[in-house]
């Protein structure tokens, strides 16, 4: 949790935009850059708490490997938007150890419930992450190249992260749950992207 919270997690992957070039960005556009990649971040430190929680708790030996192949992907993932944030010149979100634990906990009971239902939780997490994130790139400054393909490679992994979840014999959830979980998501992104 702690090398999570501080990030202290390097990338294993080269990040997606490290040769491209962002100098001709405006400087509000630089700031809304930050908040989008803020929020991004905020979504890994809480994949990370997931994936952590739904793989200790979970009843299986091969759902316990898949968590943990998943999480060190998403590390990856928490670097590079933590870089971003920092080239931007803005912060992280303050908030940081809370959104950690709150979803530690949504983890918890996911996996308590069941491991189809904790895979049924992440295939509901990564449709609304990639919905998340496809909005982003709608959102993301023309000329911020180096967010746009650190968001565009975050989105395939989290596809295939479904899939992936999906094959193992994910249960759909209830729609009380996945508006929960919709509502959950937009406090998040709302107090993140400012601080």
């Amino acid at each position: 949790m702690l090398r999570v919270v501080v990030g202290a997690i390097p990338a294993t992957r080269d990040n997606p935009g490290r040769n491209l070039n962002d100098s001709a960005m405006l400087s509000e556009d630089r700031q809304h850059s930050a908040g989008l990649m803020r929020v991004n971040h905020v979504g890994e430190i809480c994949a990370q708490a997931l994936y952590q929680s739904q793989g200790f708790f979970s009843r299986s030996a091969a759902l316990q490997q898949q968590f943990a192949e998943a999480g060190r992907e998403e590390e990856d993932h928490l670097a590079w938007t933590s870089q971003r944030v920092k080239e931007l010149d803005s912060h992280l979100s303050i908030f940081n150890p809370l959104w950690y634990a709150g979803a530690f906990v949504c983890g918890v009971v996911a996996a308590k419930v069941g491991d189809a239902a904790s895979l049924g939780f992440v295939v509901e997490t990564e449709r609304q992450v990639e919905a998340h994130l496809n909005s982003h790139l709608a959102s993301l400054p023309v000329a911020d190249a180096k967010s746009r393909a650190i968001v565009v490679q975050m989105r395939d992994d989290e596809i295939a992260h479904g899939a992936a979840a999906q094959a193992l014999g994910a249960a759909e959830l209830p729609e009380a749950v996945k508006k929960l979980m919709k509502g959950m998501a937009k406090v998040m992104t709302t107090v993140a992207y400012h601080m």
